[in-house]
């Protein structure tokens, strides 16, 4: 006999335990100003709960309801939280629907853009962690959508189009992507925003780790327009000998504009 859907009340005790919980765990801020620190939005609030604690509190939501829910009922509990002004009750819900990545379907991208869009993830920190547990994943597991980045990538909303390169890291890693993440890259390096410059110098710098000569090439070709902030990360994994004589020799290129 199959099991009845979790009707919307069960998924509405279990938002209504997590904030519980998070709000039971909280600790003071102290003299950290974790709000400069992710730059989020005014209203954006914290419990200063650490990691460990927020994944363990996912897990154990989830083996309380995991004979009975499937990742459509993550997703909903999950879309319930990421609307909240907490960083931490962001991050349950994204941790929550991670725990069914075996279950991820296309049709789930979407909607993650969304969480994106409509400012869900307004910072850096709850956009990172939707790039690398939740679309990251879908992207190897699903390749063929790994094109679609390239309209993420001219998206009004700057947050979709961080996740449009950072989303790539995954499958960087793989050895896979190394096209679509330059390509991306490129397109993102007029942008004025220094969260854009990091994550691409992020990006650049993993796509580095697979082909360092490529990047190496990439960067001189491209010294006129790499923002600095970009080029100083994606260098960071090169010998201090070869990182001083590209920035010497993209400073000099930029002059020459």
């Amino acid at each position: 006999m199959t099991a009845a859907a979790p009707s919307r009340t069960s998924i509405a005790e279990a938002v209504r335990l997590a904030k519980r919980e998070l709000k039971r765990l909280s600790r003071p801020a102290g003299d950290f100003d974790a709000r400069r620190y992710f730059r989020g939005p005014a209203n954006m609030a914290f419990y200063n709960v650490g990691t460990d604690r927020m994944r363990a509190l996912a897990k154990e939501i989830y083996r309380q309801r995991r004979d009975t829910w499937r990742v459509d009922d993550a997703m909903a509990f999950a879309g319930i939280l990421i609307q909240d002004r907490y960083l931490e009750v962001k991050a349950v819900g994204i941790e929550m629907v991670a725990l069914y990545k075996r279950d991820f379907i296309p049709e789930l991208l979407p909607v993650w853009k969304g969480w994106l869009a409509e400012n869900h993830a307004a910072n850096w920190a709850t956009t990172d962690s939707m790039c690398g547990v939740l679309i990251g994943p879908l992207l190897v597991r699903f390749p063929d959508l790994i094109p679609r980045m390239h309209a993420w990538s001219r998206h009004r909303n700057m947050w979709v189009r961080r996740a449009s390169i950072v989303s790539l890291l995954l499958s960087i890693r793989r050895g896979e992507a190394l096209d679509i993440a330059y390509e991306i890259a490129e397109r993102l390096h007029p942008e004025k925003e220094d969260l854009i410059h990091k994550a691409v110098g992020w990006v650049l710098r993993e796509a580095g780790k697979v082909d360092a000569v490529r990047l190496e090439a990439y960067l001189r070709a491209k010294a006129s327009v790499i923002p600095r902030t970009t080029l100083r990360y994606s260098i960071e994994r090169f010998p201090d000998s070869k990182r001083r004589e590209l920035l010497n020799a993209t400073r000099h290129a930029k002059l020459r504009e």
